[in-house]
């Protein structure tokens, strides 16, 4: 008979809009608890100490970083405060989880990495639409090589909450984001990655702050959000939207195009006023298409790939997205993703190892979001994407062991 293993004692820094994920990996007496968190903003706190009862609340993130009993620390933070926070813990030799986008410059996303091969300390990245079923259901088909071999992809983010969740906090803002270009679209540009089997080399990019730029109903400088700044229908449409952020210098509307090192040419757009909140990726390969439509429970991955024709909406093949056994809780858990994204983040504080997420993917998402941003601020000039060390390429690769 084997022993049960020791419950991770984990220290979580910041609780906000994620602090979701610290609620799934909570799970007294069953493999992991919070035992420590640390938020500045004490009506954080009094949450955390309704959702974590016994666990230690503090507004400085060093007591739970260098507390001897805590097992592993989850970064939760907004973005621009990552690399400080990540490296922190790291060096006091702590396995560290890190929100996406790993941080908000290229800089600052390569020290992460450096720190962490410098110090041999586990390294994670919570980049959960890896473990979205729709993404693996595409993934899986691509790999059976039902549309060939992948030539192009085209990705629409219908960001139907953008007026909500990213105009009226610090996301609105160049000084903690850099651009939505970059916050919201790492997520996608790191699927994107995935699905194609290699990453941005060249981009370019156009862009503009369209609707919520000409909103004057702005909260005051250190006014907080108001009471309803979200619910659950929505703000629609979007001139109604009150108590938007002081200030907002991030685009609500952009399009990025890509040439990958493979020769994969990718595309995304990104827009923050739509009535509709979801994710359309098309793939297409030297041998078929395939095409998802919707991103969640109900959802379905089409396929064409036996002949030409007209337009014709009967696919090849439909595949249904797989429900996890955790269900669809909606935009907390990415469709099941989130326990599923904690599952081998606590497993790989354990035993170390491979993973799905990818610290260098990681990276690379920041990166072409970063110059793509510089070039929708410039008028669309392309853009080189920096590549990273290839000592640190082959560190993560061998499953960060030297």
């Amino acid at each position: 008979m084997t022993d049960a293993p020791r419950e991770l004692r984990l220290g979580v820094l910041g609780f906000g809009l994620r602090g979701s994920l610290a609620r799934t990996a909570h799970r007294p007496g069953n493999g992991a608890r919070i035992a420590a968190l640390a938020d500045p903003d004490g009506a954080a706190r009094k949450e955390a100490e309704a959702a974590f009862p016994g666990a230690r609340l503090t507004d400085d993130h060093r007591e739970v970083i260098h507390a001897p009993d805590i097992d592993a620390v989850l970064v939760l933070t907004p973005d621009h405060t990552h690399a400080d926070l990540a490296r922190e813990a790291l060096e006091a030799g702590k396995p560290v989880f890190v929100e996406k986008p790993l941080d908000i410059t290229v800089e600052r996303c390569d020290a992460i990495l450096r720190t962490a091969y410098e110090t041999g300390t586990r390294l994670y990245v919570g980049h959960n639409m890896r473990h979205m079923p729709v993404i693996r259901l595409m993934r899986d088909i691509i790999a059976r090589g039902e549309i060939g071999e992948v030539k192009t992809i085209w990705v629409r983010h219908f960001v139907g909450y953008g007026g909500d969740w990213y105009f009226k906090d610090w996301h609105a803002e160049r000084r903690h984001t850099t651009g939505l270009l970059l916050q919201k679209a790492a997520h996608d540009i790191d699927v994107l990655h995935w699905l194609a089997g290699g990453y941005a080399r060249r981009v370019q990019a156009l862009g503009d702050l369209m609707v919520y730029g000409d909103n004057p109903h702005r909260r005051a400088p250190g006014e907080p959000k108001y009471a309803d700044w979200h619910t659950e229908d929505g703000h629609w449409p979007p001139a109604t939207q009150r108590g938007l952020n002081p200030v907002i210098d991030v685009e609500d509307v952009s399009l990025l195009n890509m040439r990958l090192d493979n020769g994969v040419l990718a595309a995304y757009q990104q827009c923050h006023f739509t009535p509709d909140y979801w994710r359309n990726y098309t793939v297409i390969g030297d041998a078929g298409r395939l095409e998802n439509f919707g991103d969640e429970e109900g959802a379905v991955v089409r396929v064409w790939n036996s002949r030409r024709s007209t337009y014709r909406a009967q696919a090849d093949a439909e595949y249904a997205v797989p429900v996890t056994e955790e269900g669809d809780d909606g935009e907390e858990g990415h469709g099941g993703a989130d326990p599923l994204l904690i599952d081998e983040f606590l497993r790989f504080v354990r035993e170390g190892g491979a993973t799905d997420t990818s610290p260098v993917a990681a990276r690379m998402a920041v990166a072409a979001g970063v110059r793509a941003t510089a070039s929708l601020r410039d008028g669309g000039t392309p853009r080189e994407v920096p590549e990273l060390d290839p000592e640190l390429v082959a560190y993560f690769e061998r499953g960060q062991t030297r």
